[in-house]
């Protein structure tokens, strides 16, 4: 749901919003409609706060016709949607006219209809939320299309006969491809559910893997027609393609098909929170109803009983039969998996008996025995929890480090082109044992990753491996049957790179959950407002959009992963900021989310797309920067001698970076080398003013909680600039109040759908 600010849950449309981009244009909406409605709960009411709610209330209905003609358009293109986008927009342009009215001033103010205004707002903000839930159905629609025109194009491509017929329609199948990755990628990063964003990633890429895949196994299976190892090869594919196509569709649409229904295994992660949960709950059981009298949250968890605890623990034990089960577990680690889990029994045994004393005397409250017992027991549970990941992690990179000398996909390589049966099947077994171990080490990970979407992500990865394998065998076996096929050559290299990429995202993957377990890694915030074309400089609205290829994005792999640490540098000291809604972190943090998207852009991922995307986004980052700088050249106003010389110091640089950063980005360039190069300067500029300000944070944090203990009123940026100005007459204006210059900037959201 789309929360509206400042607590104002009066105001929600009741419809679920799924996606960000919806929310995003929303929330000025909600932001100034909750103005308004509060406007008459302010006791100083000059006529320059009139005008000011005058100026919203008009501005508010002007978006709203404008809305209003865009959302009108997409129903006349849309006879399905006709009816209901046509209501929804003729109650969004009654809604906007009414607080059009309501705001308008005349003679007699007639802004004590405060009951009329949350009418209007409420109309006001279902309607548009309806237009634009309406609108996304456009987009679902859209994906569904393209997807339609992919398998038919799909089904002619695994019946063609001829080089000639394939070579066309392949090229037809690579545009199609290129519109749904487009689509899907947009969706992607604007889905707000996590779990469904790491579903929709993984079908991507089995989608973006396979394409290349299906190439050049459709071309060996073209030109050795008879061959049976390249038939087998060629119909995995497809049938990997056609999957991971429907679980796209599955996501988008939210069907209840094989692919959404799919659960995941049972993980120890979830299972040491519900066992925690329900230890807890054991004090609740002391008493015989909540406060509230509604069943204490035990009845929830199921965990009103001794026996629920015991159920919890046995299922936990139950999962970490993955682990000391396993061949590849030392005798040692074996043997402190089983001795915590008899520990963690031996407490639960003692919880359930202090319990069941607490409860023979009727206690009122849990017992100091009881406290301890829990204590123990969650520690227990703790304690195995970490063993578990220890261990997960441990062997996942071992085995990492010792096939990441890709020694099995070498010797492969050799006796296929050595038309080496024999070799090739003695080094499948080898790869297949290989195989083996990393679709283990992907479960365990998956026991300890932490988040539900890693936990996707393990499985995903767990997937490939167990069908990349075979794919590469057979890849082998048809070269060896045709050494001198370069046709056959290049197929095999194909899925030897597919499983060379793979292992390079589980290392990604490892570290990912390692961050997760130390508490490291936190959600990302979106910065979905890219700037919009003609806000910037005139060189880079005439500029050319130009993509850079794998092996320019494959470059600049290194200085993006810089880029991402630094941002993930940043993100961690901006929270640990006491305040919040400070101008500093807010600055901060929508730095390091623009500098996270960068780093995406270097991997081909994210919302930006092109180079022109990359250098809007460089400006933003620019003007960012300047505008933190003037936040924090204000907080030194209340420094002194070394203190303020030091943070001055370190802000006239970061200025200077901002300033070469802004030049650099609003320099045109010609051709793709100096393209190329631009797109280099500007990331390692990025990065500059990234360290800049993850080294400046620290600083100013720790001296920002000195002053505030020593002067109480140090709050905000805010507070130092009226003090600052304490000097000069207090003026009656409440237009910044009222927000309407912020209002005029982020009224553009409304037009969202316009631009696209």
């Amino acid at each position: 749901m789309a929360s509206p600010p400042c607590g104002h849950g009066n105001l929600d449309s009741g419809l679920e919003i799924k996606t960000r981009s919806v929310e995003q244009t929303l929330i000025p909406l909600v932001t100034q409609i909750t103005t308004l409605v509060n406007h008459k709960d302010r006791p100083k009411k000059s006529e320059r706060t009139l005008v000011a709610v005058h100026r919203v209330g008009q501005a508010v209905n002007a978006a709203v016709g404008r809305f209003v003609a865009v959302g009108e358009a997409i129903a006349a293109e849309n006879h399905e949607l006709k009816d209901e986008m046509g209501h929804a927009c003729f109650e969004a342009r009654r809604a906007g006219d009414a607080i059009a009215q309501l705001t308008e001033v005349g003679p007699v103010t007639v802004f004590s209809d405060r009951a009329g205004m949350v009418k209007a707002a409420r109309l006001l903000l279902s309607s548009v939320t309806k237009v634009l839930v309406l609108a996304d159905r456009i987009v679902i629609k859209q994906i569904v299309t393209s997807r339609n025109k992919v398998l038919v194009t799909l089904d002619q491509l695994e019946r063609v006969s001829t080089f000639q017929e394939f070579v066309q329609i392949f090229s037809q199948f690579g545009n199609e491809m290129v519109e749904f990755a487009h689509l899907t990628g947009d969706r992607q990063n604007d889905l707000k559910d996590e779990k469904k964003k790491a579903k929709m990633a993984a079908a991507r890429a089995v989608l973006e893997k396979c394409t290349m895949m299906l190439l050049t196994a459709s071309k060996t299976c073209l030109r050795h027609p008879d061959c049976e190892s390249a038939r087998i090869n060629k119909d995995g594919v497809f049938q990997r393609m056609r999957c991971a196509l429907e679980q796209v569709i599955e996501i988008v649409t939210e069907a209840r098909g094989g692919g959404e229904n799919k659960v995941l295994p049972a993980s120890v992660s979830n299972a040491i929170r519900d066992y925690k949960a329900s230890v807890e709950c054991l004090r609740d059981h002391l008493y015989a109803t909540a406060p509230d009298g509604v069943e204490c949250l035990r009845d929830h968890l199921y965990a009103t009983a001794p026996d629920g605890v015991g159920r919890r623990l046995e299922a936990l034990v139950e999962r970490t039969e993955d682990f000391t089960d396993s061949a590849y577990t030392g005798h040692e680690q074996r043997q402190a998996i089983l001795g915590m889990c008899q520990l963690a029994r031996q407490d639960a045994r003692q919880l359930l008996h202090a319990w069941t004393q607490a409860q023979s005397v009727h206690a009122g409250e849990a017992t100091a025995d009881l406290e301890v017992a829990i204590a123990k027991s969650c520690q227990s549970v703790g304690e195995l929890g970490r063993e578990l990941h220890k261990v997960a992690v441990g062997r996942a990179s071992d085995t990492l480090r010792v096939h990441g000398e890709h020694s099995p996909l070498r010797a492969l390589k050799a006796a296929g082109g050595e038309g080496n049966l024999e070799a090739v099947a003695q080094h499948s077994g080898t790869l297949t044992e290989q195989k083996e171990q990393l679709v283990e080490n992907c479960r365990l990970l998956c026991h300890v990753s932490g988040t539900e979407p890693l936990e996707i992500t393990c499985t995903h990865a767990e997937e490939t491996f167990h069908v990349i394998g075979p794919q590469i065998i057979s890849a082998a076996q048809t070269l060896a049957l045709h050494p001198s096929s370069k046709i056959a050559k290049e197929n095999l290299e194909v899925f030897c790179e597919a499983w060379e990429s793979q292992l390079g995202d589980m290392t990604l993957l490892v570290r990912e959950i390692t961050e997760v377990f130390e508490g490291k890694r936190g959600d990302k915030r979106p910065y979905l407002s890219l700037p919009r074309p003609g806000k910037h400089s005139a060189n880079m609205k005439t500029a050319k959009a130009v993509k850079l290829d794998a092996e320019e994005q494959s470059s600049m792999a290194k200085l993006g992963l810089e880029l991402r640490l630094l941002s993930s540098d940043v993100d961690a000291e901006a929270e640990k900021w006491e305040e919040q809604e400070q101008e500093v972190v807010r600055h901060s943090q929508s730095l390091a989310s623009m500098a996270y998207n960068m780093h995406l852009f270097t991997r081909g991922e994210g919302l930006l797309k092109t180079t022109l995307d990359l250098f809007h986004q460089a400006e933003v980052v620019s003007e960012e920067g300047l505008q933190l700088t003037s936040s924090l050249q204000l907080f030194c106003t209340q420094l002194v001698g070394e203190e303020k010389s030091a943070v001055m110091c370190e802000l006239d640089t970061l200025a200077a970076m901002c300033q070469q950063l802004q030049t650099e980005v609003r320099t045109p360039v010609q051709g793709k080398t100096a393209t190329f190069q631009k797109v280099d300067s500007s990331i390692q500029k990025t990065r500059a003013v990234l360290s800049v300000v993850a080294n400046l944070l620290p600083v100013c944090n720790k001296l920002n909680r000195k002053h505030k203990s020593e002067r109480s009123s140090l709050g905000s940026p805010q507070d130092w600039r009226e003090r600052r100005d304490a000097s000069t007459p207090v003026h009656d204006s409440d237009d910044d109040d009222f927000g309407v210059k912020s209002f005029e900037r982020h009224m553009a959201g409304l037009n969202l759908l316009e631009s696209n």
